[in-house]
């Protein structure tokens, strides 16, 4: 069964009142109506107007010719001046054609009128003009009728005023003339009307079969898929007509076939395209995706014909360029099997604590995937499981595994053997190792130099490259793996970092063996790699740090710069109470929930209450067994930094208070709220918050620094005091300052550990920030982005603005619709473009995905499948939802000073 679109097919050869040529139909009737209504009023009030001025010249006519009679000046002066005017007057009314004619004496006394009983009486009306000798006509009204009538002055021989005559026309003698023109003028207003009415209809009917009985959305929306096909997709267009002749081609055509601007109207043969593509054009037939090369592109074409009534009026045929996706189809596939491999390494590389198994693991997992042949040489301290020299080319190595795919058909030197190192490992002055890309071994000479005869024995048995990567994790250089090939196609470059990743992998692992071989090692190595390795790059402050060991043990202390969304920082110092591996595991359960909880973006004591509870669930632990020391405590100081406004928020668990050194040489201990330390007590957690001028140093310390058994507190603090005024500016010297200043008191019973860290703070530039107020409406979403788009554009990042603007549109949207006003929109450019959208509701925003059915949902996935990071941050005031974007190099701004 055939369904017809309404508005077409039989339908759409009638007029439709919604169809666009009803409508233009209905609108020139209306428009003709009204020019006809418009043109017959006109007319009629032309002719009443001619009307009435012909009543009036006949009237004046009549009225001087009367007065300036000699007769008629002689009867006025004469004794009875009525019997000779009255025959006169009636007379003239007669000879002119008018309604009457009066003579009146200058008292306004008619003296003859064509109505006998009026003679005697006044008329009415002023006179003033006449006798003061001007003839004039006018439209009166008043007894006995209304008229249009004529006055002029009757003169005797001196020009001396003796009396008046007036003549005039009835107004219903004037509109008994305009009925009779009446009936003539509405008959040519009705043929005029049925002309135009009849013309309105043959363009309507034209209309109508042109825009097949469309209405006005229905055609909006047809040219609004049309522009769709032609210009916004991705594939060239092109119809001709039943001649071959180019009738329309979209801007992908030009691009694609090298058309010439005025292509349109030509004829295929004259587009000298090329001879595949010009020769299924030209022949009409349809093709299917068929490939045909265009310079250097192929493309695949389509060509449908098309027909009207039956009979074909010519093709349309579509083009798509398929060489990028070749490519990338060959890329996915190779990205795919790397994929995969990784995988694999990742469930078979580490399954024990062995180092010489793991290294065999790296070689099976890669043999033949990835390579023809594999060999792993580790250092000797690795394999007895000792630290690693700092420079491997001085120590020795031995083959730990050797796997090949080719058989006994290789001249590399077997398992157990020492190999010489090749350059790899003693190459780059700046002490950094990496991996050596051969990918024509015949070609390359360096590598020869280590066994010339080996080497020559290598080509011979047909290897062509290599990949030769030191197995390094956590700085450390612990040997090497080599790949070979020689029955696969040669290494490509995007392969090195495919084995980097498979060594990387296996140092880790082999890295962990070597730790477990060693107890007292691997509880020292813990308690380093607990601690930060580094500081984060981040532009709120200026950090540097130390970290003084206890002299015997494992102690527990621990410090962090922890980057915050909006351009924060959180700056961590923590001590956990006693000594030993479990102090120091548990300062890294610590740790790491630091960085939990401030990825939460928590306030300083919400923070620090959730780290209470861990401290307490740690020693609770049933698992731990007796003789594991029990964590009496642990103490920390938590400060979130914001650059915007320099405010920082602080709060403390038994921890010392940080020291304050301002730009003008001020210093001081600040007051902050001193809680107990955490897992022992259940109070709550108080803060306060200062505002720190630019250039404040920020002193955050364990108490390892400040107490010893030879001072008291107070004297330790005030020579920190001291130590901060020495030094004008700079975290580094500072840390040198006040090491140099305290560390002398200490003696060999304080034992305890030391972490310092030393924030210089910044301040972000006002025109890195935008700030806006939106209206809870949903129109006021428009100009706020736009807004924004624009200050990022003046920022220098039109790339970013796009998926900004997504990003914005949605969390303006859900505030405005869940929140409740007052809402700010805030825009940050620091390392990350951040936006932010606060508003008074506390309601928190929630992740899930949204089935196929849901008509929302899909807000928050889509914000957190485009921005870097995002999240909520709830204030006493309401929440904050944000969003970070990252920037590339050149649009990330430098560090603040």
């Amino acid at each position: 069964m055939t369904l017809k679109r309404r508005g077409t097919g039989e339908r759409g050869r009638r007029f439709a009142v919604r169809s666009v040529a009803g409508q233009v139909f209905l609108l020139q009737l209306t428009i003709v109506l009204l020019l006809v209504v418009a043109a017959a009023v006109v007319l009629a009030w032309q002719a009443r107007a001619a009307d009435v001025r012909n009543a009036r010249e006949r009237s004046m006519a009549c009225a001087r010719t009367l007065a300036a009679a000699p007769s008629t000046a002689a009867a006025l002066q004469s004794s009875r001046p009525s019997r000779r005017l009255q025959p006169t007057s009636v007379r003239a009314t007669r000879q002119c054609g008018i309604d009457f004619v009066a003579v009146l004496n200058r008292k306004g006394i008619r003296l003859s009128d064509p109505i006998p009983g009026l003679i005697g009486e006044r008329a009415t009306g002023d006179f003033g003009r006449a006798l003061a000798g001007e003839a004039y006509t006018e439209q009166f009204e008043g007894e006995p009728k209304d008229s249009v009538r004529a006055v002029a002055p009757v003169r005797d021989a001196d020009g001396t005023v003796v009396g008046l005559v007036t003549a005039g026309v009835d107004l219903t003698t004037v509109s008994a003339r305009l009925n009779r023109e009446l009936p003539w003028l509405a008959v040519g207003a009705a043929g005029a009307l049925l002309l135009a009415t009849a013309g309105a209809g043959l363009v309507s009917r034209r209309l109508n079969r042109q825009t097949r009985g469309l209405g006005p959305a229905e055609v909006t929306r047809m040219y609004e898929h049309h522009d769709a096909v032609l210009h916004a997709v991705r594939e060239g267009v092109l119809v001709l007509d039943g001649e071959r002749r180019l009738v329309l081609a979209n801007d992908e055509a030009h691009r694609l076939l090298g058309l010439p601007d005025r292509a349109q109207g030509q004829h295929v043969d004259d587009l000298r395209l090329e001879s595949s593509v010009g020769e299924l054009l030209s022949s009409g037939r349809p093709a299917s995706d068929e490939v045909h090369m265009v310079g250097d592109r192929m493309l695949a074409v389509n060509q449908r014909t098309t027909k009207r009534d039956g009979e074909s009026t010519g093709s349309v045929a579509t083009l798509r360029d398929t060489t990028e996706l070749r490519e990338v189809a060959g890329q996915a596939r190779i990205a795919a099997q790397r994929l995969q491999l990784l995988y694999t390494a990742g469930l078979r590389i580490g399954t024990t604590l062995d180092v010489v198994r793991t290294a065999e693991e790296l070689a099976e997992v890669a043999v033949p995937p990835f390579a023809d042949v594999v060999t792993v040489d580790l250092l000797d301290p690795v394999i007895s499981g000792e630290e690693p020299l700092p420079d491997p080319a001085t120590a020795a190595v031995r083959r730990v595994a050797l796997r090949s795919a080719v058989g006994d058909a290789h001249p590399l030197q077997p398992v157990g053997s020492r190999p010489a190192i090749p350059p790899v490992a003693a190459d780059h002055a700046d002490g950094q190792v990496r991996a050596v890309f051969e990918p024509d071994l015949a070609a390359a000479t360096e590598w020869r130099g280590v066994d010339p005869e080996r080497a020559e024995r290598v080509l011979d048995a047909g290897f062509h490259s290599s990949i030769t990567v030191p197995m390094r994790a956590r700085g450390t250089v612990f040997g090497l793996a080599s790949f070979w090939r020689r029955d696969q196609r040669p290494f490509q470059p995007e392969d090195v970092s495919s084995a980097e990743e498979l060594v990387t992998r296996t140092a880790v692992c082999v890295d962990n063996a070597r730790r477990y071989a060693r107890e007292h090692g691997l509880a020292v190595t813990l308690q380093r790699s607990l601690l930060p390795g580094g500081l984060p790059e981040q532009n709120a402050v200026g950090a540097a740090y130390r970290y003084l060991p206890a002299q015997a043990g494992v102690g527990g202390d621990w410090f962090d710069v922890i980057p915050l969304p909006g351009a924060r920082v959180a700056l961590v110092v923590g001590d956990v109470v006693g000594h030993g591996l479990h102090a120091a595991a548990t300062m890294g359960r610590l740790r790491t929930a630091v960085h939990n909880f401030s990825s939460l973006d928590l306030p300083p004591d919400e923070l620090l209450a959730h780290l209470d509870e861990l401290v307490a669930r740690i020693d609770q632990d049933p698992t731990l067994g007796p003789e594991t020391e029990t964590v009496t405590g642990a103490t920390v100081l938590y400060a979130i930094y914001d650059p915007t406004s320099g405010q920082c928020q602080l709060a403390r668990a038994g921890h010392p208070p940080p020291a304050l050194a301002r730009p003008d040489g001020s210093t001081t201990i600040l007051d902050a709220p001193e809680n107990l330390p955490l897992g022992l007590g259940t109070s709550p957690f108080e803060t306060c918050t200062v505002t720190l001028p630019e250039g404040s140093r920020l002193v955050l310390y364990t108490n390892g620094l400040v107490q010893v058994r030879s001072r008291d507190l107070d004297n330790r603090l005030d020579m920190l005091q001291t130590a901060l005024t020495r030094v004008e500016h700079g975290p580094e010297a500072t840390c040198a300052a006040v090491l140099e200043a305290l560390l002398p008191d200490r003696t060999a019973e304080d034992r305890d550990d030391i972490a310092l860290l030393v924030a210089e703070t910044r301040l972000l530039p006002p025109s890195r920030i935008a700030q806006w107020e939106v209206p809870s409406d949903p129109e006021a979403v428009a100009p706020v982005r736009a807004a924004c788009m624009s200050q990022l554009t003046e920022w220098g990042l039109e790339e970013t603005a796009f998926t900004a603007e997504l990003i914005l549109s949605e969390l303006i949207t859900n505030a405005i619709r869940y929140g409740a006003p007052p809402i700010t929109v805030r825009l940050l450019c620091d390392r990350y473009v951040t936006c932010e959208v606060s508003d008074r509701s506390s309601t928190a925003p929630h992740l899930r995905r949204a089935t196929t059915v849901d008509e929302g949902g899909r807000g928050l996935f889509l914000i957190a499948q485009l921005a870097q990071h995002w999240g909520a941050r709830y204030t006493s005031e309401g929440k904050t939802i944000w969003a970070e974007l990252p920037l590339t190099a050149d649009q990330v701004e430098p560090p603040l000073v």
